[in-house]
């Protein structure tokens, strides 16, 4: 099928891309490269450099006319939400809405929407947390993301638009840039190898800092695959199902460095610490039964062997 692919030259949207590219199908990507990278793009897919609020995005579902549209362009920065939030909301809300009024004008059959399931549930009661919990979004960033979900079921609802939406937990692996909170493997792992320390932010009450859902991009993409197929007018979360500390992913982090290069300073083996940023929550961490049962879809990576991974592409990116 022909499938494009909003923020495909992104970190998570390219690997997505190479994904449905393997598995045969025609692949179109547009974004802006405000934080993609035209090197991530796969070169059999076809680029456009376009912003998804643009007329220019409209007129091409209406001459490509792609079949499903897997949106993952974003403003993806809760502390910039929070300092910004009519800029995220432009492009989380304005930008979505301008491609789902050109994909129900276009009969585009589909829309795979990425949520997040790192922010909108924020301080939930239940914990780890499934889609059963309410969300209860605590920053713009989250809001947008949920008001986002709302519309699609709109959209199914009014026009038939068929959608399914993925809640990702925190997303590593290659081509991450070390870029906000969401980037927090990428950012310990170009501090290690510049030799500088890393930060480990935390709340007044807990100086071990936050737990989160670390869920290996390689992971995702066959969540992305499936939900081609499955999973119709619903939401998943997308996750392992493990929380892990801020200490202990630095310690894998730190470890996998440390069996490449030796010689790494021990002084480097422990984070500064700093207050949390506004947004940030305590603990994230995701009940993924449901991605099971109707998608078919379970995280096969370990996170040990996701950070081993993620590491040695950064350390090619560098020979």
């Amino acid at each position: 099928m022909k499938i494009l692919v909003t923020g495909g030259a992104g970190f998570i949207g390219s690997n997505v891309v190479d994904g449905y590219i393997q598995a045969g199908h025609d692949v179109l990507v547009v974004d802006n490269l405000f934080t993609g990278k035209r090197s991530n793009v796969n070169p059999e897919a076809r680029f456009y450099e376009l912003d998804i609020r643009s007329t220019d995005v409209a007129e091409l579902i209406g001459s490509e006319r792609p079949d499903v549209v897997c949106h993952h362009a974003a403003q993806i920065s809760v502390p910039e939400s929070v300092s910004n939030p009519i800029q995220d909301a432009e492009i989380n809300i304005i930008g979505l809405l301008n491609l789902l009024e050109s994909a129900v004008k276009h009969n585009v059959k589909k829309v795979i929407f990425i949520s997040s399931g790192g922010a909108i549930y924020g301080e939930a009661a239940e914990y780890p947390t499934s889609e059963a919990c309410r969300p209860k979004p605590f920053s713009p960033y989250a809001v947008s993301k949920y008001s986002s979900e709302h519309y699609l079921a709109y959209y199914k609802h009014q026009h038939g638009l068929d959608y399914t939406t993925l809640r990702y937990a925190n997303i590593y692996g290659p081509r991450q840039i070390p870029h906000a909170e969401a980037g927090v493997v990428a950012i310990f792992m170009d501090n290690l190898l510049k030799g500088e320390p890393s930060v480990l932010n935390h709340f007044p009450d807990d100086d071990e800092g936050m737990v989160r859902d670390y869920c290996y991009v390689g992971d995702v993409v066959k969540a992305n695959l499936n939900a081609l197929e499955k999973g119709s007018g619903d939401y998943f979360n997308i996750g392992t199902g493990l929380g892990t500390k801020t200490p202990g992913l630095y310690n894998i982090v730190f470890k996998a460095f440390k069996e490449l290069r030796p010689g790494v300073s021990e002084k480097l083996a422990t984070p500064i610490k700093k207050m949390a940023r506004p947004g940030d929550l305590t603990r994230s961490c995701l009940v993924v039964e449901k991605a099971r049962r109707i998608l078919g879809w379970v995280a096969e990576t370990d996170l040990e062997e996701g950070i081993r991974k993620t590491l040695d592409w950064r350390v090619n990116q560098l020979a």
